[in-house]
């Protein structure tokens, strides 16, 4: 490969192993700015929100809300076909989320002591959907099928506004098939901000959802304890496992579909076969070419992308997989189910040659709201879980109380909590002062 090669071809064997599991994105400490932008929002309200989108987004809005009107002027600039298709991708979406569903439990035992659990959805949810070097209609229904099927009674979503002042037409239209009908013209720091501590136009929300810049990232950090958040998302990543007998053109095409996302973003194969890899280095020159974000993609595969060699075999790559953690893990092979047990770390898995991320990102019906950075390794894709809380609930007889009253009394001294044991003394003695 040239010296100015858009990719690197590099071998396990001799890699310094911290490059798999750097971290990638903003470093830019924001939070000082974010800090400030929260404060004027719990504050000011509605007037901090109007004077953020005009310095932040270059307009000049008069009111916040998503108006009847701008609602039928933008969903009659979507065409009827791009409306079916995402009724098609919602009912999908819809149809994988409906077995996340929590059920109440209760145990009965023959002593009269009733243990359960009640999941319970919860009441407000905000999301935010980015809108700016592309819009995400795909992320408009990820977001809000899920928290429907838990059954929050109120769902709310910001987005920033366009130049024109207005919501891009295919958002509303995701969200006129998910059912949302409230929508905000807010973006950045400050739609977190309203979305936790409410303004007059503005509800107060329980949890915020949906990914962001650096800058709602870290308002996502700073108000979480207050409200609930997701994950804070980093750049978009795909890796892929291959076998030399992939077609280095549809490998090609996979990793850009991912490189597009973001400068930051990652798209790395595995392989065993040093032809592959430089065939799929040739085919990303020439596809890359006359990819229309290819500025955006060329950064990517430059900064973060990477080829890795290693001896063949699919336990080492899949020993790389574990590692990394990746958002996205495809295992282009022949058969690949017999591998998806020796996963242990990844956020979406798509098996064989046909398919790819991208079904994943549209029409499949598993969330492409994923942990990333590494993080699969302690998060999941965001599910019916994430919108559910749950109570426990404890009844017992004095009969059987009384039963386990001394192992209790035992436990409390052994931790030094003479107020614990009283509590379960007091109810079986005789209380002088009656």
């Amino acid at each position: 490969m040239s010296k100015d090669s858009v990719i690197r071809i590099l071998r396990y064997a001799d890699m310094d192993r911290r490059e798999l599991t750097k971290p990638r994105g903003s470093h830019a400490d924001v939070s000082a700015s974010v800090k400030d932008i929260l404060e004027a929002v719990r504050t000011e309200g509605d007037a901090a929100l109007l004077r953020f989108t005009e310095r932040f987004d270059h307009v000049k809005l008069e009111a916040l809300s998503v108006s009847e009107q701008e609602w039928e002027e933008g969903l009659a600039t979507v065409d009827r076909e791009f409306l079916e298709i995402l009724d098609q991708a919602a009912r999908n979406i819809r149809r994988y989320h409906e077995q996340q569903r929590r059920r109440n439990y209760v145990i009965t035992e023959d002593n009269g002591v009733v243990l359960g659990k009640i999941f319970r959805p919860i009441e407000k949810v905000g999301m935010y959907v980015p809108n700016g070097t592309a819009a995400y209609p795909s992320t408009v229904l990820m977001d809000i099928v899920p928290a429907q099927i838990a059954g929050c009674e109120e769902i709310v979503m910001v987005t920033p506004p366009g130049a024109d002042g207005r919501v891009n037409p295919y958002i509303l239209a995701a969200a006129r098939v998910a059912g949302i009908n409230r929508i905000f013209k807010i973006g950045g720091a400050q739609a977190i901000a309203a979305l936790a501590y409410g303004t007059e136009t503005v509800p107060k929300v329980y949890k915020i959802i949906g990914p962001g810049n650096a800058y709602v990232a870290e308002a996502k950090k700073q108000v979480h304890g207050l409200v609930s958040t997701d994950t804070v998302a980093g750049p978009s990543e795909v890796l892929i496992i291959a076998d030399e007998d992939s077609d280095p053109r549809i490998l090609a095409a996979d990793m850009l579909a991912q490189a597009e996302h973001d400068p930051d973003a990652s798209a790395m194969l595995i392989t065993g076969s040093t032809d592959l890899a430089a065939r799929v280095a040739q085919q990303l020159e020439k596809q890359l070419a006359v990819l229309p974000r290819k500025e955006i993609a060329g950064a990517s595969l430059r900064n973060n992308g990477m080829i890795i060699l290693t001896d063949g075999s699919m336990d080492m790559a899949l020993k790389i997989a574990n590692l990394i953690a990746p958002e996205h893990l495809e295992i282009c092979v022949e058969e690949p189910m017999q591998y998806l047990g020796k996963v242990r770390n990844a956020g979406s898995i798509f098996l064989g040659r046909f398919s790819p991320e991208p079904l994943g990102d549209y029409m499949a019906g598993p969330n492409h709201t994923l942990p990333t950075g590494g993080s699969a390794k302690f998060s999941s894709p965001l599910s019916v879980d994430d919108f559910v809380t749950a109570s426990q609930f404890t009844c017992y007889t004095k009969e059987a109380l009384a039963k386990i009253a001394p192992s209790i009394v035992r436990f409390a001294g052994e931790e030094g909590l003479q107020g614990h044991a009283r509590s379960i003394l007091s109810r079986f003695e005789d209380c002088a002062d009656e």
